[in-house]
């Protein structure tokens, strides 16, 4: 018997009996996003944070969010000092980053601060109920936070500001694919003898097939990977309600050459339970997170065909210790748990070189960021990619 949510189960078990094998990318959909029974809809209090399933950049050290503020600040004065300037942030989490990145700015840069606009976007009730317990000191403020579900509905006019997302585009549902005799073939997913097992069948859309023309790609048979369509898809939104500024975009990932070397034949996606990692999306079905490697050239490839240009590409530490992160760091006691989990986000072998920061800018010239004053072995190769 399959493992896991068991409302969850029978759903994925229907769909399989009335549609044949699905595509994996549309199992780990159910798995994590089903509005009733998905992973993402369960309460974040269960497993998010150094006691659930896996923890964030926020649940480490506030540094990050004020490292944020202060590049926004940056960001709303290349633009003019507007009014409003929103920031908008994709997959809030906890909402602990928009507490530090509010409470950094109302302390540090009130003339900013009175110009800011703060819009969650998030579709997860038990999650926005949490990001407003966190965020309680500023909701009087009918002007500053929204909420919306969806980007849909996020200013179809556009808007004047910051995209930004940590840590969302990893959880995107994905295509899983396997080269065999017969060629590259995807990862679907079929329920046998009350089990989830894997299946091969041919790619499952034309999008996936164009994809993969354009990669070019020349793997070994026994090859396993994954595409993340969804992720383009959602950066073209995102270029498409901004008017004038930037984007940007933390996760773990990296360029298109680096992730899909030939030697990569196992792929990124992976499976986190209670700060344990496994390799099989049919231990837990609904009940641990599912994740992938992001691809930052394609973010940059889509970016591109709304006007969004990419501003820079670093990783984590860098992007911070442009900001300044060593002044603040240094007001911090050197044996005090706040200095350990500070220095955590920048840790070589860890988040701080794991975590990409992509920023990409529109309607403006291209600007010269703080955060992208180290830039160390990237260069354009992005960019290169992106114009392929």
């Amino acid at each position: 018997m399959s493992t896991g949510h068991p409302e969850l189960i029978a759903v994925i078990a229907s769909e399989i009996a009335d549609s044949g094998p699905i595509p994996f990318v549309r199992f780990m959909e159910l798995a994590l996003y089903h509005p009733q029974f998905g992973y993402y809809m369960r309460s974040p209090q269960e497993r998010i944070g150094w006691r659930g399933d896996f923890y964030t950049s926020s649940d480490v050290h506030p540094i990050l969010g004020q490292a944020l503020a202060k590049q926004a600040e940056q960001m709303y004065r290349l633009l003019g000092q507007p009014n409003p300037f929103t920031i908008v942030e994709m997959g809030p989490g906890k909402g602990l980053l928009a507490k530090h990145i509010l409470t950094t700015c109302a302390h540090r840069y009130p003339s900013f601060f009175e110009h800011l606009r703060y819009v969650l976007v998030d579709r997860s009730p038990a999650m926005r109920e949490l990001q407003r317990r966190n965020l309680a000191p500023w909701l009087d403020r009918a002007a500053l936070l929204a909420w919306v579900d969806d980007l849909a509905n996020v200013a179809p006019q556009g808007l004047t500001g910051l995209f930004f997302s940590n840590e969302l585009v990893d959880s995107f549902p994905v295509h899983r694919l396997q080269v065999t005799a017969k060629g590259i073939e995807e990862l679907s997913v079929d329920y046998r003898d009350g089990k989830f097992v894997e299946c091969l069948m041919p790619l499952s859309s034309s999008a996936l097939v164009h994809r993969l023309r354009r990669m070019n790609a020349d793997w070994p048979e026994g090859y396993r990977t994954e595409i993340n369509l969804p992720a383009s898809e959602w950066m073209k939104q995102v270029a498409q309600r901004l008017d004038r500024g930037f984007v940007l975009t933390i996760d773990y990932g990296h360029s298109q050459q680096d992730l899909y070397r030939s030697d990569r034949k196992h792929g990124t996606f992976l499976c986190y339970s209670r700060q344990s990692v496994n390799e099989d999306p049919f231990l837990r079905v609904g009940e641990q997170d599912m994740t992938a490697h992001v691809d930052f050239s394609s973010l940059a490839a889509a970016g591109e065909e709304q006007k969004l240009h990419m501003t820079g590409f670093t990783n984590q530490m860098n992007f911070l210790m442009g900001l300044g992160v060593e002044q603040m760091i240094a007001e911090l006691e050197q044996d005090s748990p706040q200095f350990k989990a500070a220095i955590h986000l920048l840790r070589p072998n860890g988040m701080g070189t794991t975590f990409k920061v992509l920023i990409q800018h529109k309607g403006i010239r291209r600007p010269e960021l703080d955060g992208l004053r180290y830039k160390p072995f990237f260069g354009s190769a992005l960019t290169e990619q992106s114009a392929a």
